[in-house]
């Protein structure tokens, strides 16, 4: 599998760590991150909900380069750059499968001992749990109401 499927609950314990859902590491195993091996990720606070999203390095080197095509000294590059890199965390998983949750993610995603993992494909996001299953519901409502589909893929009838 080269997506991270489906929601799943864990604990945080004291020090501020957590286990990866087993799922979620194969799929960093498997090479999702084009680190070559690496289980490197860069957490971050997201732009639109009250979580951590939680990025394989070589996925959030690609969405960084579009600061690329905008002038280094404009508003939109600083901010852009600033929402992107100034909250952001690398970190590794531990030999256990933990990751360490900085201090002002934990509290800006309002966390405390169970938290949920919610794959979205080429990232994931790290959730209160009464939070991610509100997320969950509002986004089936929003697809419903709105009629989203996705498009045919090539070929693909």
């Amino acid at each position: 599998m080269s997506q991270f499927l489906g929601t799943h609950q864990n604990r945080l314990d004291s020090k501020g760590r957590v286990s990866v859902p087993a799922s979620f590491r194969s799929v960093l195993k498997s090479g999702l991150d084009s680190g070559a091996g690496q289980a490197s990720l860069i957490l971050r606070p997201s732009h639109k909900h009250p979580c951590i999203e939680v990025w394989p390095v070589g996925v959030f080197e690609a969405l960084a380069t579009g600061l690329t095509g905008i002038d280094l000294f404009s508003e939109a590059h600083d901010d852009l750059a600033a929402t992107l890199y100034a909250d952001a965390f690398p970190t590794e998983p531990d030999k256990e499968g933990r990751i360490l949750l900085p201090g002002a993610l934990v509290e800006f995603a309002g966390l405390s001992d169970a938290v949920v993992f919610m794959g979205l494909g080429r990232i994931f996001q790290i959730w209160e749990p009464a939070a991610a299953e509100r997320r969950r519901a509002e986004a089936r409502e929003r697809a419903r109401a709105r009629g989203l589909t996705l498009p045919a893929a090539a070929g693909g009838g």
